[in-house]
Parts: C-alpha cells; sequence; structure tokens
C-alpha cells in the first residue's frame, strides 16, 4: 500500500487534519492574492475608484469561468479519493483522466462564448460610460488564458486528494508569486493598466498548469492520467458533474450575487457603492478561501475512510474541521466589526470610497462569523458523496435567500442602500442554521447505515 494512503486509512487523524489541510488553506490564502494583488495595484492607478469598479463588474465573469473547474475538480477529486479506499486505481485513474479531457472541452468553450459576448454582458451586469472600457479590457485579455485558469485550478485537487498537500499549494504558491512580480511591471513601468493585471494574471495561471500536468502526467503521482481513458465517457464524467454541481454553484452563484448586488448598489450607490463592493468581494474570498482550504484538507481523509468503512476516523475528522472553521470566521468577524478601517485600507486609501465601504462592511458582514458552521458542514455532505444535499445547500444562503432579498428589501426599507446590504447577514444567519438542521439529520443516517448493514460505499453516493 501506498504510504500516502497508509496515512490516510491509519494516521493520527489530528496529525492528518493538519498535515493536509495548513497547505491547502496557505494555497487559498495566496489564490487570494491573485485577485487582492490586482485590486491593490489598480486601485492606485490614476482614476484607480473607477478602474476598481470597472473590475469589480467583470468580476462575476472571472467567478465563473473559475466555477467550472471546480465542477470538475471538487466533483471528481471525492470519488477519486473513495476509488482509493476501495482499493480501485484503476478506476480512480479513468475518474482522473475523463476529468482532464472535460476541464479542455469546458475551457474552449467558454473562451468563445464569452469573447464574443463579453460587452453585452458587463453592460448588464451593471456597467456605466466611466467603467465598461476597463471591464471589456480586463476581460480581453483574461479570457484567453481560460484553458490555463481550468487546468491549474480543476486539476489541482486531484494532486490533494492523493496525499500530495504540499505540491497542490505550490501549484498555487508558484502562480501567485509570478502574478505579484508581474502585476506592477505590467501595469505601471509598461503602462498596460487593467489590461496588464490581467496579463500578469493569465501567465501565472499558466506557469501553474505545467506544474500540475507536469506532476500528475510524472513518476511521483499515485494516480496518472492515462491515453487509454482520455476520451470521456458520460456513465463516467456524469457522476463526476453530479457531486461538483454543489461546488460549481456555490462558487457560479457567487456571480450571480455580484450581478445583482453591482447592479442595486449602482442604482442606489453609484460607481462608489459598486467600488466598495469590489473591495468587500475580495474581503469575503478571505474569509471564506481558508475555510475552503480546510474542508479541502479534510475531504481526503473523510472520502478515503469513508470508503475503507472506517466510519470513527470520518467522524473525528468531521469535528475538528468544524471547530476549526468556526474559530476562523469568529475571528474574521472580530476584526471586521472592530477594525475595518485597517481591512480597507490595504485597497484603497480614496476618503470617500473609504468611508462607504468602511460603513457597509459593518451591515454585510454582520452573520458571517456563523459561515464556519455551514462551509464545514457542506465539505462533508461533498466528502461523503451526498450530492443532492450539498446541492441544497448551496443553492440555499445565496440563490433562495441572498439574491431575492438583495431586491426585496430596498423596497421594504426606507434606506435603500441599507436594504441592499442588509440582505447579507440575514442570508447567512438563516442558511446556517438550515444547513445544521439538515446535516444533524442526514449525517447520523448515512453514517449509522454502514455501521448496522457493512453496505458497500458505492450504494450512498447520491448522484444519480
Amino acid at each position: 500500500m501506498n504510504k500516502s494512503a497508509t496515512d490516510l486509512e491509519n494516521g493520527s487523524v489530528g496529525k492528518l487534519l493538519f498535515k493536509l489541510a495548513t497547505p491547502a488553506i496557505i494555497a487559498q490564502l495566496v489564490n487570494i492574492l491573485y485577485n487582492i494583488v490586482d485590486r491593490i495595484f489598480i486601485g492606485r492607478m490614476e482614476n484607480g475608484q473607477v478602474a476598481m469598479a470597472g473590475i469589480g463588474i467583470a468580476f462575476p465573469i472571472t467567478l465563473l469561468v473559475t466555477a467550472f473547474s471546480a465542477l470538475i475538480g471538487m466533483g471528481g477529486a471525492p470519488l477519486v479519493a473513495i476509488k482509493m479506499g476501495e482499493k480501485n486505481n484503476d478506476g480512480a485513474e479513468k475518474i482522473l483522466s475523463n476529468s482532464f479531457s472535460a476541464l479542455l472541452i469546458i475551457s474552449l468553450t467558454l473562451t468563445i462564448v464569452f469573447q464574443i459576448t463579453k460587452e453585452p454582458i458587463l453592460w448588464a451586469f451593471g456597467a456605466s460610460d466611466a467603467t465598461i472600457q476597463y471591464g471589456t479590457d480586463y476581460l480581453g485579455i483574461y479570457l484567453i488564458g481560460t484553458v490555463f485558469v481550468q487546468i491549474a485550478m480543476g486539476m489541482n485537487p486531484f494532486i490533494n486528494t492523493q496525499g500530495f498537500a504540499k505540491t497542490g499549494m505550490l501549484t498555487v504558491m508558484i502562480g501567485a508569486v509570478i502574478n505579484i512580480i508581474l502585476d506592477p511591471i505590467f501595469i505601471f513601468r509598461l503602462d498596460m493598466g487593467v489590461k496588464g493585471a490581467a496579463l500578469a494574471t493569465i501567465l501565472s495561471q499558466g506557469v501553474s498548469a505545467i506544474w500540475v500536468l507536469c506532476f500528475l502526467f510524472g513518476k511521483k503521482s499515485i494516480l496518472k492520467i492515462r491515453k487509454k481513458y482520455i476520451i470521456p465517457e458520460l456513465k463516467t464524467i456524469l457522476p463526476v458533474m453530479a457531486l461538483g454541481v454543489a461546488p460549481f454553484i456555490m462558487q457560479s452563484t457567487e456571480s450571480l450575487v455580484l450581478v445583482s448586488l453591482n447592479s442595486q448598489l449602482q442604482k442606489f450607490g453609484g460607481d462608489l457603492a459598486v467600488g466598495a463592493m469590489t473591495i468587500m468581494s475580495s474581503i469575503s474570498q478571505i474569509i471564506m478561501l481558508p475555510t475552503m482550504g480546510l474542508g479541502q484538507g479534510a475531504q481526503p481523509i473523510m472520502s478515503y475512510n469513508f470508503g475503507a468503512k472506517k466510519i470513527d476516523r470520518v467522524k473525528k475528522t468531521f469535528k475538528l474541521t468544524l471547530i476549526s472553521c468556526l474559530a476562523y470566521t469568529s475571528l474574521m468577524y472580530i476584526i471586521l466589526m472592530f477594525i475595518p478601517e485597517f481591512v480597507v485600507g490595504i485597497f484603497n486609501n480614496d476618503p470617500a470610497l473609504m468611508e462607504i465601504t468602511t460603513w457597509s462592511i459593518k451591515i454585510y458582514f454582520a452573520g458571517i462569523f456563523m459561515l464556519g458552521v455551514q462551509t464545514s458542514c457542506q465539505q462533508t455532505f461533498l466528502a461523503l458523496g451526498q450530492a443532492k444535499v450539498s446541492l441544497f445547500l448551496a443553492l440555499l444562503r445565496k440563490v433562495i435567500l441572498l439574491v431575492p432579498l438583495i431586491f426585496i428589501l430596498p423596497i421594504i426599507l426606507k434606506d435603500k442602500l441599507f436594504g441592499v446590504l442588509l440582505a447579507g447577514p440575514i442570508a447567512d444567519i438563516t442558511a446556517c442554521l438550515t444547513t445544521l438542521i439538515c446535516f444533524i439529520i442526514f449525517y447520523k443516517k448515512v453514517l449509522s447505515s454502514i455501521d448496522k448493514n457493512n453496505l458497500d460505499s458505492k450504494t450512498l453516493i447520491d448522484v444519480k
């Protein structure tokens, strides 16, 4: 048995979670730098306030591109880990190879569609005469590198799920460091503005993509991309996409949320309010992505032991993940409520933008402390192959609650801008409580059925 597999099955859960989650968290934090560094430099350009709003309008499309990488990567990785737990590496490699082909097809499709439609989409997303050019300039370059984004972000989970968390971390770190170096050169030295920010991003993602492929085709990987499995088969790729729908919706609906917010904020607060939301969307990533890193670190442990029917290890991993996620989101809540000026100052020092953003943060993030519960529970459902429940929970917070509230509350409340922002904490708290109730019901049912009946894990993977 491979050492990584032995560790997943028999190693200390606490040490394993720390070993796998730490690189994943670092990778997620570094991944945030792709957007944050761009915005820090763009915010200090001439007309940086308007350029920031233009990038904010384009951001939903970039989120949608990365969401498709999650559809395949986050859907396929748990299934690969379960196959490894069942000692079926051949089946795991079939999923891996099919997933790679699917990402290439998706990349080509997204590039063509968005290049043709980017300008009308940006107008529909809330662009103004002042911001439209910045948005189209950024996307025109960014979309060329769609294939790099899909490979780097979509195939990296297949490295992490084999237990090679440090290699997965380096995938992101290498790209982020290159991005940080190239940003000031392209934006200021070569005077490329937002086009330079986009070019720095796709070049750095290109290097990350090469790193991922070298590993998965190389000797160190337990599983490899095989030519005999490179042609996608529906019976293989459909379960991947079924399980990946939940993380896809989590990310793609973030795009829907931003479109809804930007259109309403443009209506009630103008370009300044949209610029504030651009900063807050970066802060939201700082909060959410590390908790997702914790979930990604826990996923191989839970998925492997679920496949191996070692339920006590699954339960212990979940408890540690829940405590860690909740502690982090609570800490971020305290920071945002008591020193928001410090956080906003990282992105921009314009007095008007700082004032509206600081005020908005205290409203929009008022329920953020509870998100650690939702993230850990939903990631656990994903690790156990429970696609339908994970899908419902992914839809609940953003599609069912947040988006409608963004439009309903301004009608009810006198202060329209306050109403738009208040949708955030109402949706967060309601969704977290609902997730907790669902988790208590379904989690015990799934695990107890294995304890009692010793069922094959295939019968519990809800991908039909």
